[in-house]
């Protein structure tokens, strides 16, 4: 239950932490209902923007919500969840580049992973998700090859990239896949007119999602040797953050050109939370663009002061970082982070996968007031977040 849009309780309020968590809980169920119980380890944060994009264009509608039975995630309390073609083009996509995410372990041989059985395993499990994927993809009328195409296009690129290939290169199938979903949102919705804008949207979040990525991991990447995109093609963090900071700007615009018939959630979402994660990505909340930016050295494998290692000192002096799981303990260990709530509730755990050092949800909010906040957004008074906002 992992993604880039991680969002505090404390600044969606009442309303919009319901709404939220109907849109995770209907993502996680339309997995399990349509696919099994094993499917409900894909359930991420990001998946379930697919789901708000598409209620926030069509409305509520009868039978868009459900209540669901009592869940340990939940407290053991039940719920109303979203349910409809919303959360099962999210679950569909979900398992698809979910079974991506395995093939890639598997060739990369992570952990136990490199033992064949276990690889072999994981493969008939990947191979099951890409299948339930494409089938409940057709079910909404979405077509599941084009992420599978935009996956087998990134491991390509990647064998070729190196140092001076421009990272947009490497970024264009994740944007290629997240424009496609994202784009049929507008179908489902009924408003073919917002494809054209979601598309944007879509393709610029998938920036978003590789960079941000790339990001994190650069340290823990460097250690284990695995390929990182920034550093393999020497992109600078200042860059990254400018491309970053155009991203937001973009989508913002985006979703300016489209209709929603109730755009809060999705504009909360993916306008703030979105800027958020960025500062947490790059542990800074200076702008990209301006001269007061500045994120030290170049990151490329070419950078100065680190003798006798070829990604250069990415770690500042600081002890390199624990090796990542593979992808079975991975998944046992975000089994378990679901299961005790830690992800919401703990001020940090480790990643299951990466085994870095994550806050969870509620962990050094910056909300200070209770309820008086902005009708629209659902952002503190208190707080900068609103200055300028168009909403």
């Amino acid at each position: 239950m992992f993604g880039i849009v991680r969002p505090c309780s404390h600044r969606l309020g009442e309303r919009l932490k319901a709404e939220w968590m109907a849109h995770l809980c209907g993502l996680c169920l339309a997995l399990r209902r349509d696919h099994g119980q094993l499917a409900r380890i894909v359930t991420n944060y990001d998946g379930l923007l697919i789901s708000v994009l598409t209620e926030a264009q069509a409305g509520p509608a009868p039978g868009a919500r459900r209540r669901a039975g009592p869940c340990a995630l939940r407290g053991m309390r039940t719920a109303s969840v979203a349910q409809g073609e919303g959360a099962r083009l999210a679950a569909a996509v979900s398992l698809v580049l979910a079974a991506a995410k395995v093939r890639d372990h598997v060739a990369d041989q992570d952990g136990l992973l490199a033992r064949r059985p276990v690889a072999a395993a994981a493969r008939r499990v990947a191979a099951g998700w890409g299948r339930a994927g494409a089938r409940g993809g057709a079910a909404v009328g979405f077509d599941t090859g084009v992420l599978v195409e935009a996956v087998d296009r990134q491991l390509g690129l990647e064998s070729l990239a190196g140092y001076g290939t421009p990272i947009l290169t490497v970024t264009e199938p994740t944007e290629t896949a997240t424009a496609a979903a994202f784009a049929h949102t507008a179908v489902l919705a009924g408003r073919p007119g917002n494809a054209r804008p979601l598309t944007e949207a879509g393709r610029l979040f998938g920036r978003l999602a590789h960079l941000l990525d790339a990001v994190e991991d650069q340290e823990a990447d460097a250690v284990s040797g695995a390929w990182n995109p920034l550093t393999a093609t020497g992109t600078s963090r200042a860059e990254a953050r400018r491309l970053a900071d155009d991203a937001l700007h973009g989508i913002r615009l985006a979703l300016r050109d489209a209709e929603f018939t109730d755009r809060t959630l999705a504009h909360l979402l993916l306008v703030h939370e979105l800027e958020r994660s960025v500062d947490r990505a790059f542990g800074t909340k200076a702008c990209g663009h301006g001269p007061e930016a500045s994120f030290g050295p170049p990151q490329g494998p070419y950078a100065p002061g680190a003798p006798g290692h070829p990604y250069g000192d990415p770690f500042g002096g600081q002890p390199p970082r624990p090796d990542k799981r593979g992808f079975w303990a991975g998944c046992a260990a975000a089994l378990g982070l679901c299961c005790t709530c830690k992800v919401c509730c703990a001020d940090e755990f480790e990643g299951p996968w990466s085994r870095k050092r994550r806050e969870g949800c509620c962990a050094n909010c910056d909300c200070d007031c209770d309820s008086s906040c902005c009708e629209v957004c659902q952002c503190c008074e208190c707080c900068e977040c609103c200055s300028g906002c168009d909403c």
